[in-house]
């Protein structure tokens, strides 16, 4: 049977590309000499049943910024944070309840710069044995599961356009059920996919 890891262990190891929202717009100009600020979001994957499943979370309705999207476990870098491993760490505790110990990080994909002004470093990991999701109330509605293979095939990811701050921005989306996934958790998505597909 093949490895179900196979893949996304290719995407880390292959050389990669960093990514950002404003791929898909390149009539975007971004200023030169701009801030960004790190954060770390945890890609979980889970295999289970000979199956490798990848963790998500629904964002709360109630947020300021990105409510009900779909979106990986973690957020910005605190001054604490040992590096942006731990940061992802402890933002996939403090959202869903992930024991890091229950984590084994396999390793980084290449960073994704968002319209918000992250600079996001990908965490994949492979969570070790099934647990029960605890999502941080007020922050996370709901905590999902897809499975793997869908998100590693590029011929499942559409390219869709909405208006946003008076022009036309175009994004991936790879929807998956009643489950819309867009943005910039889609456009990592897509590199990861894209990155195991060129091996």
């Amino acid at each position: 049977m093949p490895d179900p890891i196979a893949p996304v262990m290719a995407a880390i190891n292959g050389p990669g590309v960093a990514s950002t929202d404003y791929d898909l717009n390149p009539e975007v100009v971004l200023p030169a000499g701009r801030k960004l600020r790190p954060a770390g979001v945890l890609v979980p994957i889970l295999c289970a049943d000979h199956s490798a499943r990848l963790i998500l979370t629904k964002r709360s309705s109630a947020l300021k910024h990105h409510p009900g999207q779909i979106a990986f476990p973690g957020g910005k870098q605190d001054p604490g944070d040992k590096d942006i491993i731990a940061t992802a760490l402890r933002e996939a505790s403090e959202e869903i309840g992930l024991d890091p110990a229950n984590v084994n990080v396999l390793g980084l994909l290449p960073s994704h710069e968002t319209v918000t002004g992250f600079d996001v470093t990908p965490v994949v990991a492979l969570v070790k044995q099934r647990f029960i999701p605890i999502p941080e109330p007020g922050e996370v509605d709901e905590v999902f599961e897809v499975p793997l293979n869908h998100v590693m095939n590029p011929a499942l990811f559409q390219i869709q356009a909405r208006r946003w701050r008076g022009a036309s921005r175009r994004y991936y989306t790879v929807p998956f059920g009643p489950y819309y996934i867009w943005g910039a958790t889609a456009r990592i998505l897509r590199a990861m996919a894209d990155a195991a597909n060129q091996i």
